[in-house]
């Protein structure tokens, strides 16, 4: 066999380029019969003896010998050695050329071998981006959509591009939805059905792209899909019925999209998604959640679901995950009531459900995505509604609860949204009830440290709260005030020139409130307070320099 395989890359390295000699076509069969026998050592010769710089050439050619040069890159190209000497010789422009060929063989050909080369090789597979093949694949797709190797052939090219970002601007201006739509379709295969899959996900990360295949009928094959797998045991169709409901969730994260399909409330796809929800499918009832999550993105939505009772069902749902729950279903079930609870109109109906109680027997979750959803949930309901933060602030369960995850260093999240809720307990309500319950609580020392947070939305909650408390119950938050420094951190925040003037307005307000303190006043003296609020009155913004004129006043008259 290396006898014969020395020969015939010699043979090939004189050979005339033009014409398809028969010798040419022996050498090439030879070539391809040592590949099979053993690829890496034949690609290795075929690499000493430089006839990969030939290729390019008898590429060009375009002749009857041209599908067996590209096999035999193809071929040479399986091995990643192989790959760079592939990009140096020349062959990829050449072989994009021969993807306008009509020949399907050549065509089959010339895509295993650019697929091969540029393999694993983001820079190469933008490259052929650049150099237009997605068009030309598309259009390869729409025009031997027969032929199911060049269809496969289509589908893994498309699988490896449509990872780049780059790709998706160019795939977004073919009809690549409506011919993938339209494979779809035609396949009963469960492989098949996958492949094209694996090209949907990543195109339908385009919001463009979600528009386009909304457009053009993806939604019902889903929903079919659902439909035929649902009961199902088999490992193949409980895989399906996934990829088909996580597909469905990507494609309503599309604004235009997503409202397209809620068809002012009334859209079949929209009721459909809804039925989910009281399924016994985990996979369903999670795939339910998350979509009614993406259609309450907007006020209008959020309002009309409200008004149509789909809060019965996310309550009912919630039910059933209380104990030994899942946890997805759990966090994508609180995610809907969530963005549900952000219209002001829907707060007082949601709590007239009764979703508080409900999402309240999640307290008990040591999950932190849970318990983020949980907070962020309740924070929402009471936002204006003071009976609402009232009726919370006081259940002492739930601020032990909050004050405990004020304290969860490894959970960000949890931590921030803890601190929130507890500031907008009070701030809600405004009851001495609940700042007695957050006192006793623990929970002054958190809403202290909150002041300093970087965030100066939340700074600005802490000093609104602190404020509250020091106004409706100083004599019992005194202890905490002075073992919390809350003077010296007044004093930081006041003197900072990066503080907001809000900061510094809410800042200067509180110090007002603690004065009536004895220990409280005593610090507020040692530290000079005076001078640095009598610095502020020339301050550019006038409401914080109005205010520094009265505390001004205000600790004059009792210094």
């Amino acid at each position: 066999m290396a006898d014969n395989l020395s020969e015939a890359l010699k043979t090939l390295k004189l050979s005339s380029v033009e014409s398809a000699t028969d010798t040419t076509e022996g050498c090439l069969d030879c070539l391809l019969k040592a590949l099979a026998h053993n690829n890496v050592e034949t690609s290795e010769k075929i690499q000493e003896m430089g006839v990969l710089t030939i290729m390019p050439g008898l590429l060009s050619a375009q002749n009857s010998s041209t599908p067996k040069v590209a096999n035999i890159i193809a071929e040479v190209a399986k091995n990643e050695f192989m790959r760079s000497p592939c990009v140096e010789a020349g062959l990829i422009p050449p072989l994009v050329q021969l993807l306008n060929s009509k020949d399907q063989e050549i065509l089959l050909q010339t895509g295993r071998a650019l697929g091969n080369i540029c393999y694993d090789s983001h820079s190469l597979q933008a490259q052929l981006i650049t150099m237009g093949v997605i068009p030309t694949l598309v259009k390869l797709l729409g025009v031997h959509s027969q032929n199911t190797a060049l269809t496969e052939m289509c589908l893994i090219a498309f699988g490896n591009l449509a990872e780049l970002e780059s790709s998706k601007e160019q795939f977004a201006s073919t009809n690549i939805a409506e011919e993938l739509v339209r494979l779809f379709r035609k396949q009963v295969e469960h492989e098949k059905k996958e492949m094209i899959f694996e090209v949907l996900a990543p195109l339908a990360e385009n919001d463009a792209i979600k528009l386009q295949l909304v457009e053009a009928g993806l939604v019902e094959c889903l929903l079919e899909v659902v439909a035929q797998t649902v009961n199902s045991d088999r490992e193949e169709d409980v895989a399906q019925l996934k990829t088909a409901s996580d597909l469905m969730v990507l494609l309503l994260l599309g604004d235009e999209s997503m409202q397209k399909l809620f068809e002012g409330g009334k859209g079949s796809v929209f009721q459909r998604v809804l039925s989910w929800v009281p399924s016994n499918n985990h996979q369903l009832q999670l795939a339910g959640a998350l979509a009614i999550a993406n259609f309450a993105r907007n006020d209008g939505n959020c309002i009309h679901m409200v008004d149509t009772g789909i809060v019965q069902k996310l309550l009912e749902l919630l039910d059933r995950h209380v104990d030994e729950g899942n946890v997805t279903v759990q966090h994508a079930a609180l995610s809907a009531l969530r963005n549900l609870a952000i219209p002001v109109v829907n707060k007082s109906k949601m709590l007239l459900a009764g979703v508080s109680d409900v999402v309240l027997k999640f307290l008990k979750s040591e999950m932190p995505p849970v318990q983020f959803k949980l907070l962020g949930t309740l924070r929402m309901l009471i936002d204006t509604q003071a009976d609402a933060a009232e009726q919370l602030g006081t259940n002492t369960k739930l601020v032990e609860r909050l004050v405990e995850w004020c304290e969860a260093k490894d959970h960000a999240g949890v931590m921030g949204e803890s601190n929130r809720l507890l500031s907008a307990l009070i701030r809600h309500s405004k009851s001495k009830d609940v700042v007695r319950t957050v006192i006793q609580g623990g929970g002054v020392k958190h809403l202290v440290t909150m002041a300093t947070s970087e965030h100066m939305i939340m700074q600005n909650e802490a000093l609104v709260a602190l404020g509250l408390i020091a106004a409706l119950d100083l004599d019992c938050a005194e202890k905490d005030f002075v073992g919390s420094s809350l003077v010296q951190v007044l004093h930081k925040l006041l003197t900072d020139e990066r503080s907001a003037p809000e900061i510094k307005y809410n800042s200067m307000i509180l110090i007002c409130s603690v004065m009536g303190s004895e220990p409280l006043h005593k610090e507020v003296q040692s530290l000079a307070f005076i001078d640095v609020v009598s610095s502020l009155r020339s301050h550019e913004n006038k409401t914080v320099a109005h205010q520094a004129s009265l505390t001004e006043q205000r600790l004059t008259a009792q210094s």
